[in-house]
């Protein structure tokens, strides 16, 4: 895979992957129609109104596993998959974000005999208030930021953008879900006698910080695990011991400096590699190795953990680290090489021919 601009190449993964979306979203729906008034205790509720809280709730949850999905894949490998073609999901959810929409202005439309648009957008202007805020303003925010995602979305973007803007673009998905949970608070949730959307936003805010703070607190506990790490001669550090290495896996390793590596055993040799994928800045250190390179977890993107070179006849390039061994330990230099900059690799053992 490159980060250059190349046509979607559709993989069997890819094609199960949008299937299990396609099908998990078209169930909710049928579901949500079928028995939401019940539910919800709003036995007269129906037409416009019903498709528009269906819409309106299934983005809702849509957005809140996608933001779920990174912490719980540091968390857990085996959600690795779930986050790979992450991007469909966020694609998919702009689309029902846009039926949501497309229901609500059919509902304004049919109480209102002016521009449904005009409608939505002018029904309330109390922007002096808090508890009256006009809610459709913040539904509509949320929907410019999910869009330019979207729109973004293709490797084109993140070349032409260049990572660091793309990335910081990407971020404010954040910002939508905030914006989305306030358009839901003062928009339904004021409304209501029933508890059903309370606790809808209530968990949503409870896995999403859940996750996130438990995943940090993993993620300090690493930082701190290798902030004492013993200082060898020349600047260098004792990393890890040999055998806390699995073979064909990778180890991360935050260094004096704060940035990480990225430590693999590929048979009988060790090498470390920047930790920051060039595509999207994904963990190298939590990839494997495949077909004999570092392979992101994040979207597959592969290096030679000797060079830190992509393989031909793809061009990204990451920074590789001068490694060593030290008895039962694994030494590194926390100067990074050049991206591309070939290193001998740990050799363990005398390989057969």
């Amino acid at each position: 895979m490159s980060a250059a601009y190349r046509p979607v190449q559709w993989t069997r993964f890819k094609l199960a992957y949008d299937a299990a979306l396609g099908l998990g979203v078209a169930a909710y729906l049928i579901l949500y129609l079928r028995f939401a008034p019940g539910w919800l205790e709003v036995p007269g509720i129906g037409g416009a109104e019903l498709r528009m809280r269906a819409f309106g709730t299934c983005a809702f949850w849509m957005l809140t596993v996608i933001l779920c999905i990174g912490p719980l894949a540091r968390l857990d490998r085996r959600f690795l998959p779930v986050l790979y073609n992450r991007r469909h999901f966020g694609v998919l959810t702009l689309f029902v974000v846009l039926a949501h929409m497309y229901a609500v202005l059919g509902w304004y439309a049919a109480f209102s005999p002016i521009d449904p648009w005009t409608a939505m957008l002018t029904a309330n202007t109390d922007v002096t208030s808090f508890v009256g805020f006009p809610f459709e303003w913040l539904g509509m925010a949320a929907l410019a930021i999910l869009f330019a995602m979207a729109a973004t979305s293709h490797d084109f973007w993140l070349a032409f953008l260049g990572p660091k803007t793309w990335k910081t673009l990407h971020m404010l998905v954040y910002l939508a879900y905030g914006l989305v949970v306030m358009h839901v608070v003062l928009g339904v949730v004021q409304a209501e006698e029933s508890g059903a959307f309370p606790t809808m936003v209530a968990v949503s805010l409870a896995l999403v910080g859940g996750l996130h703070i438990a995943a940090g607190r993993v993620e300090h506990r690493i930082d701190r695990a290798h902030a004492a790490l013993d200082l060898a001669d020349g600047g260098w550090i004792r990393a890890l011991r040999i055998d806390e290495l699995e073979d064909g896996r990778g180890r991360t390793v935050t260094l004096p400096s704060g940035e990480r590596a990225a430590v693999f055993r590929y048979g009988a040799k060790i090498s470390a590699l920047w930790n920051a994928c060039a595509h999207q800045n994904g963990p190298l250190g939590e990839g494997r190795i495949l077909d004999g390179c570092v392979t992101c977890p994040w979207h597959g993107f592969q290096y030679d953990p000797e060079t830190g070179c992509a393989p031909a006849p793809f061009t990204e390039k990451v920074p590789t680290f001068r490694v060593r061994r030290d008895g039962d330990y694994v030494l590194i230099d926390p100067r990074a090489l050049p991206p591309g900059t070939r290193t001998p690799p740990i050799v363990l053992e005398e390989t057969k021919p």
